[in-house]
């Protein structure tokens, strides 16, 4: 079954917001951006406004976010995932999930971590050149 989930690249002037991941059996250690999968009966914005809130506690309106970019994407199993952007929200940011992510920080977009997820990179950079779809994992 072909799983899909939105990413949050959350920006602040030339800044975007990194978690780090932690006891979720998954890229532990890394980091990554705030995401989630899609539930049944939500549109991919919704899906992305129902993660900001749950992971890092802001609102974000409908209207201040814009999908950026698509991955077909293979790992353990066969994903597509959606990439979002906003840069205004309502709230302050903070960890709602410290089970699952032991660190937010704002990195440069020209100084991302080592330890971010490779796929995530990839998308990253795909949004800085205006790159709208990509593939990875595929051989």
């Amino acid at each position: 079954m072909l799983k899909s989930a939105v990413h949050l690249f959350l920006l602040k002037g030339g800044e975007i917001l990194l978690l780090r991941r932690y006891n979720t059996g998954y890229e532990d250690g890394n980091y990554s951006v705030p995401a989630g999968h899609l539930e049944g009966g939500e549109t991919v914005k919704a899906a992305m406004i129902r993660e900001a809130r749950e992971e890092i506690g802001i609102e974000i309106a409908l209207s201040d976010l814009e999908i950026v970019g698509v991955m077909h994407r293979l790992s353990n199993d066969e994903r597509v995932d959606f990439f979002l952007a906003a840069s205004s929200w309502q709230g302050e940011i903070e960890n709602r999930e410290p089970q699952r992510c032991d660190q937010l920080a704002w990195f440069s977009l020209e100084a991302l971590p080592e330890n971010l997820i490779p796929y995530v990179r990839q998308a990253i950079a795909n949004y800085r050149r205006g790159r709208w779809f990509d593939s990875f994992g595929f051989s």
